[in-house]
């Protein structure tokens, strides 16, 4: 078949396509007509709405807009056409395989690679200028090649074999899109044969529940499948499967996988992945988005706001100048070039990240988001593939054509105008930090109870033992964008990962087992930000080692300050500190300085320095060590192939030289601390400065504190390990805590990063302040003589809590915080169970079904004596601590109630005795992840006191919204002994 002449096969009588499909391309007017005129004349045109969906979908494999005879499409289309005419060349269908080098039978990847290269040889044959463009020798070998596949290989009867992804989403999503590239040159009898093979893998049942495999990204490409098979055999089931499917992706989580109020996203429970699996989802949405628009099946869900939002908080934070940060791609880091690859093309925190930008545009392009969201990401986009100096987005090898022409217009859009680089830091519940300036930004990698040391699985990642120990990725405006980029992974010293403190006790490959099974037994990472600056912390622990420690990194506008105390180990073996370990890449040109010295260039040099005071790195960076410190040095070139870390990697060889700097604390090192500061881009002049006139001072470096202050920009921050004091600072229990003071204001921020209090309590040593002019969950309990605060953390997820007082106003009346403990706890069940008391249990349980009677609805109750309290109860919060316990679903609203009398007994209730629900009162949310939930009752506590008329005695129910179904959460009582219900009453 040629490009001019219509295949023989199953099309429609073609009709004109309407203006919705060519707005979803992201072209009007001329554009899109001039487009056109580069596909086959099939299509081109569309008859029905299926074969218009279709349209749609082989638009977006192809693109539309752009001249192939133009770089970069020629290029990549000649490029193209050689790899599909390669492919062509060496198919051999055997009764094994249809290539000699991917034998079917026993590696499912093989089933996913062999679709892949006949997808390849499908779009040179659709795509114009390829060489191969409508070449009919092609389509029979496509079509030769789909045949056999579906008779040896991915049949409706096949038993699936080695990983569940290849045969759900790998091999079905490369296969429909062969089959809309190809589908005027297929039978209606192979495109019949084949759905029944996606059907097989992939039923409705797949997405029958949001659970196991069938969550965040791996949903959505779950729902891709159902949908282009819905497409092709013209089915509308499996079209409304889809899109009903795709509406658990939406809502924000608080547990598992999934996209979080703060722009965390987790995949596989435990791990950070916005760069890969987190672009999964983004890329498969934006194009189901586009996919169903206009149709009967568009996505009208309105929790869609919540993905659109999240661009901007989940993954414009972790991109910098075209590149995904590697804390966030799991062990996507270590796949590098694989062994499969023809082409040996890299994938690395570049190729991941164009991607990522690739899908913003594609979701700015489509019509979909308002004007507002669609100008500010494409804003967002043109700034970093303009700043990206080190792999132009026009340059990519890992991009197809689509991708290339919506980049190529963006960048010649002179009505759009390029973001600059955002001032922010951020800190994220997943056990992330972000800390970006105009000139350069750094990302923190922690672990702790909630997340992994790191990810492997599949053979890959095989060494990444030390990822989230504290790695601190840090890069330039224009240098070291290619610190991470340049094979670093395959030729870094596992064991000197930057920023890590660790234990060099030996780990085999894969140590600590798959999918992030081993996670450390601390509860403290995190930290507080005001959205400028940030303190982080770390209660760092070992990967099958005795190691313990504290950490801390305070983000400040030229510089982050680190600080280390606590250091333990009983290994046996030595135990270090990176301070950093720069990769110079293939040569070794950089000018290395410490005190104003310049050292040997010399591979293989080494060197401990003592009383050290500063060293640069030139076209790098600084670091600054106040008071001297002894530190090691080397220049070493270091070989490794990326089969070393991916066992499905390439095998070749590869050096790269490093200058790394560290702090040995030798073997089995009790109490060991360090500090120094890092300014990325700094010159050995300022370094120089900087040591001479330091403009910061320690606090604290102990293993309950951490703190510094920082005059010149009226910040002291701290990170508290436990009860204690630090500077003007003093807190009851762990948490994180940043204060800036300027122009007559202090603004301070508290954060529990273990997420294990309802509440903390911080005293600032701080007289002048008066009125409070801002508050967001912090009760200011006086300001007399010093600032007295109570900030409520329970059911934040580690988020802070902010307050902002002034010296000018009126003072605040003086109050009190107290803490009640419940003097009866029980729940009550209905149906068969009601007259059945609960009392003397540990836990309570609340489930509404909407149903009267059957058994299944409960109501936890709750009294406390409240006589003692004495003033105006100006605030009271019921705090439960609990989580949800259902099959049926993650996460339930809880709601407070006053109850009708409190004449009841914690051991002689029932359902059939038990007080009515009168009033309405707060309302929390509760997931499967243990946490607090705070609900306010200030009304009733308000109304029970004897001084109020009240009889001392405040009785509360706790349920759900009444009328609605909902799920059992399982509380704790008063007699259990971790985290018993507490009444917080605030009184004046």
């Amino acid at each position: 078949m040629n490009a001019s002449q219509p295949a023989p096969g199953h099309g429609n009588t073609p009709t004109t396509l309407s203006r919705r499909r060519l707005l979803q391309t992201g072209v009007a007017g001329a554009a899109a007509a001039a487009a056109s005129q580069l596909l086959p004349p099939q299509l081109a045109r569309a008859a029905d709405t299926y074969d218009s969906m279709r349209d749609v979908w082989v638009r977006m494999l192809t693109g539309t807009g752009f001249d192939p005879t133009a770089a970069p499409f020629a290029g990549a289309l000649s490029s193209l056409g050689s790899q599909a005419g390669s492919f062509q060349s060496t198919m051999a269908p055997s009764g094994g395989s249809l290539w000699p080098d991917l034998p079917i039978g026993t590696v499912s990847a093989n089933v996913t690679g062999t679709y892949t290269r006949l997808r390849t040889m499908a779009l040179a044959h659709v795509q114009a200028n390829t060489g191969l463009t409508g070449s009919s020798a092609l389509a029979s070998a496509i079509s030769t090649g789909l045949d056999w596949m579906h008779a040896h290989a991915y049949t409706p009867t096949t038993t699936t074999y080695n990983n569940w992804w290849d045969w759900q989403i790998g091999a079905p999503q490369r296969l429909l899109d062969v089959c809309a590239l190809m589908y005027p040159s297929l039978t209606q009898a192979q495109t019949a044969a084949f759905c029944a093979a996606v059907d097989h893998f992939v039923p409705a049942s797949t997405v029958a529940t949001y659970s196991g495999t069938s969550t965040g990204a791996n949903r959505v490409d779950l729902c891709r499948v159902l949908a282009l098979r819905g497409v092709l055999g013209k089915s509308s089931a499996p079209l409304s499967t889809a899109k009903q499917a795709l509406s658990p992706v939406f809502p924000y989580v608080r547990e598992d996988d999934g996209i979080y109020a703060d722009g965390s996203y987790l995949q596989h429970t435990y791990i950070p992945y916005a760069g890969t699996y987190g672009q999964v989802l983004l890329g498969g949405l934006s194009k189901m988005f586009t996919l169903l628009a206009g149709t009967t099946w568009a996505v009208t869900d309105p929790a869609v706001q919540n993905v659109f939002g999240a661009v901007t908080t989940a993954w414009a934070p972790f991109l910098y100048n075209g590149l995904v940060m590697d804390g966030v791609s799991g062990r996507g880091i270590s796949r590098g070039v694989s062994s499969s690859d023809p082409s040996m093309i890299q994938q690395d925190d570049h190729t991941r990240g164009q991607g990522i930008v690739s899908d913003i545009l594609r979701l700015a392009t489509s019509g979909l988001a308002s004007p507002a969201q669609s100008a500010a990401w494409k804003a967002m986009v043109k700034g970093w593939l303009k700043r990206d100096y080190y792999a132009p987005v026009l340059s990519s090898k890992v991009l197809e054509i689509p991708e290339l022409a919506r980049a190529k217009a963006l960048l010649d859009d002179a009505t759009v105008t390029a973001s600059a680089e955002p001032v922010e830091s951020r800190v994220f519940g997943m056990d992330r930090a972000v800390h970006r300036r105009g000139g350069w930004s750094a990302q923190l990698s922690l672990c702790s109870a909630r997340t992994s040391f790191y990810e492997t699985g599949n053979g890959e990642n095989l060494r990444g033992w030390h990822t989230n120990s504290g790695m601190l990725h840090w890069y330039g405006d224009t240098y070291g964008n290619g610190q991470y980029s340049d094979a670093f992974w395959p030729t870094v010293d596992p064991y000197m990962l930057p920023g890590t403190t660790v234990s060099t006790r030996p780990l085999a490959d894969a140590a600590g087992g798959a999918w992030g099974a081993s996670h450390p037994n601390a509860t403290w990472a995190g930290g507080t930000t005001d959205g400028t600056y940030s303190a982080v912390g770390q209660d760092v622990r070992g990967l099958q080692s005795t190691l313990t420690g504290k950490k801390s990194w305070f983000c400040l506008d030229d510089s982050i300050f680190c600080l280390g105390a606590g250091i333990t180990c009983t290994d046996g073996t030595g135990v270090r500190t990176t301070v950093d370990n720069r990769n110079l890449g293939a040569g070794n040109g950089q000018v290395f300085t410490v005190d104003g010295a310049v050292q040997p260039a010399t591979l293989g040099w080494t060197q401990t320095f003592t009383d050290c005071g500063y060293m640069a790195v030139g076209g790098m960076g600084a670091w600054v060590f106040p008071g001297g410190a002894t530190v090691q040095a080397k220049r070493v070139a270091r070989t490794g192939a990326w089969s070393d870390i991916n066992t499905t990697s390439s095998t070749i060889p590869i050096t790269r030289n490093y200058l790394s700097l560290w702090f040995e604390h030798g073997t089995d090192p009790v109490g060991a601390g360090y500090s120094y500061q890092l300014m990325p881009g700094a010159t050995a002049t300022a370094a120089a400065a900087r040591a001479a006139n330091p403009n910061v001072t320690v606090l604290s470096n102990t293993a309950q504190a951490q703190a510094i202050s920082c005059p010149p920009l009226g910040l002291t921050m701290a990170n508290f390990f436990a009860a204690g004091s630090a500077g003007p600072i003093t807190v009851d229990g762990p948490c994180s805590v940043l204060m800036k003071e300027q122009g007559g204001s202090m603004t301070v921020v508290v954060s529990d990063p273990t997420r294990a209090a309802a509440t903390v309590r911080v005293t600032i040593a701080r007289s002048t302040y008066k009125s409070v002019s801002a508050s967001s969950g912090v009760q200011v309990l006086t300001t007399s003589g010093q600032v007295v605060l109570l900030a409520e953390t329970g059911g934040t997820q580690g988020a802070g809590r902010a307050v902002a007082l002034s010296t000018s106003g009126t003072a605040p009346a003086n109050a009190t915080a107290s803490h009640l403990g419940a003097t009866a706890t029980t729940y009550v069940r209905d149906g068969s169970y009601a007259d059945t008391n609960y009392g003397n249990a540990t836990t309570m349980v609340v489930k509404n079904t909407a149903t009267a009677n059957d058994g299944y609805n409960r109501r936890s109750l709750l009294a406390f004596d409240v006589s003692g309290l004495s003033g105006r109860v100006s605030r009271a919060v019921l705090w439960v601590y609990g989580n949800v316990q259902d099959s049926a679903g993650t996460q339930t609203t809880l709601q407070a109630f006053t109850t009708s009398s409190g004449d009841w007994t914690e051991t002689g209730v029932t359902w059939n005795t038990a007080p009515s629900l009168i009033t309405v009162l707060g309302t929390g949310t509760l997931s499967k992840g243990y946490d607090w939930v705070g609900l306010d009752v200030t009304g009733a506590v308000a109304a029970a006191q004897v001084s109020a008329g009240g009889n001392g005695t405040v009785s509360l129910a706790v349920f759900e919204p009444l009328g609605v179904a909902g799920l059992a959460a399982v509380l704790r009582t008063r007699l259990n002994t971790a985290n018993p219900p507490v009444l917080e009453v605030i009184a004046d």
